[in-house]
């Protein structure tokens, strides 16, 4: 008789999900599955509006990344009304995109990743939170985190209008230019920025690559997946977040494609499964071939580790420097270790850091042309940008009116849902052992397989295999289960 564990909820992600993990008889793992038990439908209840609405309606598909669906909406209506946007506008766009990056990165490796580090995996659960990592470190540094948040809101509140939900990205460009007075308070804030990420990555340093047990824990093999790497990059192979071509390379680094946003379904496409409400993303060239890694098999990754994979270095020097140091203490390209993804990460808030400076520095920022009036009669478009969790493609069809026909979304998490559930169960393999008991800190364990990728559910869930099931649990007011209702 096999026995079932289920991790409910998965704890410091956006959306719903759990994890079931299966034991044979001897209490070894026999199967392990990331359900998403929530469907948004964001695709579908788009259907119907004016394509110049999205850019305000797609953000609230998510809290945590709402910048990077403005700038993909806002660039996807771009391409189907075929306007090329001003110069100004671009940079305008690129500065908040970048300044979001690093408040987005830094909320995950502070608060939703770091305490397995910082605070420790074994850790008793109550403190593995941020509070236990500001106990850890000291308030001085809890300050200087919650600093460099501030600072980076109120970046996009100077350029959007508002800290989370922005309103300026427009088809055809943005809403405003900025002052003088604008770009100085910005440039004031990323130098701060820059300042923020050196020591985030001295804090690495110091605490985890500092630490033996870590680093093994990091480069051992039931934290490991030899897959294809996904990123977008600048004319130069170098990782950007806002505009390039998206590029694609194998297990051995090699690249396997390299595409513009309106290609990508001739690169992508998505398998279904019955039991959850995410699409599974893979590589048509190679196909669906289950959830198995190796340069057979179609399954890709595209996370801050996949970016730097996939990408030949970063376009700032501090950022770079520090490229170079991870992939010579790691062992050279590609790196496959997914736990390395946080290291990544503090490279990539370096890289954005960098950039936001460099951006905010360019007086053109103040120029009045910020939009191009759109003129030409509305069809079909594709915007792609790096979302913090991987790329992010929204593809829109309209009618001459510009009202949308068809919507698709292949958003950040969905990418790496395969990958995700083949990194869980392998970690679970390998830490759950026949005849020793399932503790806390093995079940945090298993979940750290999945906080690498720093998941975004909310914004993810599009497939709807079937009936919709339904669960009803009732409760007493001593929180004792009453009665369950279920429609499977």
């Amino acid at each position: 008789m096999s026995k079932k564990i289920s991790i409910d909820p998965i704890t410091r992600l956006e959306g719903h999900g759990r994890i079931d993990l299966f034991l044979n008889e001897e209490g070894g793992l026999e199967n392990a599955y990331l359900v998403i038990p929530e469907l948004r439908g964001f695709e579908k209840f788009c259907e119907g509006r004016p394509v110049e609405e999205m850019p305000r309606i797609t953000q609230r598909i998510c809290g945590v990344c709402p910048i990077a669906h403005h700038m993909a909406a806002a660039k996807a209506g771009d391409a189907v009304y075929h306007v090329e946007i001003p110069p100004a506008a671009k940079k305008i766009r690129e500065l908040m995109y970048s300044a979001f990056f690093v408040s987005d990165h830094a909320t995950h490796f502070y608060v939703l990743g770091g305490p397995d580090f910082v605070v420790g995996p074994d850790a008793p659960k109550a403190e593995r939170n941020v509070l236990g990592v500001v106990r850890k470190v000291g308030r001085e540094i809890g300050g200087q985190v919650m600093q460099a948040l501030k600072d980076t809101h109120e970046i996009t509140a100077i350029i959007g209008g508002r800290y989370i939900h922005p309103v300026s990205a427009l088809v055809g460009g943005v809403s405003k230019p900025l002052t003088e007075e604008d770009r100085q308070a910005i440039i004031e804030r990323a130098e701060r920025a820059v300042e923020f990420a050196k020591f985030s990555i001295k804090l690495f340093n110091d605490i985890v690559l500092g630490n033996k047990a870590y680093v093994d824990m990091i480069l051992s093999d039931i934290f490991a997946h030899q897959t294809y790497y996904m990123g977008l990059v600048d004319e130069n192979n170098h990782v950007n977040f806002y505009d390039g071509k998206v590029r694609v390379v194998g297990p051995d680094g090699k690249e396997l494609v390299k595409y513009s946003p309106d290609e990508y379904l001739d690169v992508v496409a998505e398998h279904i499964e019955p039991w959850t409400y995410l699409k599974f993303p893979y590589l048509k060239a190679v196909g669906w071939k289950g959830f198995v890694d190796g340069a057979d098999s179609g399954v890709y990754r595209a996370t801050p580790l996949s970016r730097l994979n996939a990408a030949d270095g970063m376009a700032t020097p501090l950022a770079q420097a520090e490229y170079e140091r991870f992939y010579d203490t790691l062992g050279g390209k590609p790196v496959h270790a997914t736990l390395a993804t946080h290291w990544a990460r503090l490279i990539e808030i370096l890289y954005a850091a960098e950039r936001t400076l460099e951006l905010a520095q360019d007086p053109e920022l103040t120029s009045p042309e910020v939009r191009t009036i759109p003129t030409e009669t509305p069809d079909e478009g594709v915007g792609i940008v790096e979302a913090p969790r991987g790329t992010l493609t929204h593809h829109y069809i309209t009618d001459e009116h510009g009202i949308l026909q068809k919507v698709n979304l292949i958003v950040g998490t969905t990418n790496n849902y395969a990958a995700i559930s083949m990194s869980l169960k392998k970690a679970a393999q390998g830490l759950i052992q026949p005849g020793k008991p399932v503790s806390d800190a093995i079940l945090n364990k298993i979940e750290m397989a999945f906080r690498a990728y720093d998941p975004c559910f909310g914004c993810a869930t599009h497939a709807a295999p079937g009936q919709i099931p339904l669960l009803v649990r009732i409760y007493n007011h001593d929180h004792e289960l009453v009665q369950e209702i279920r429609r499977d």
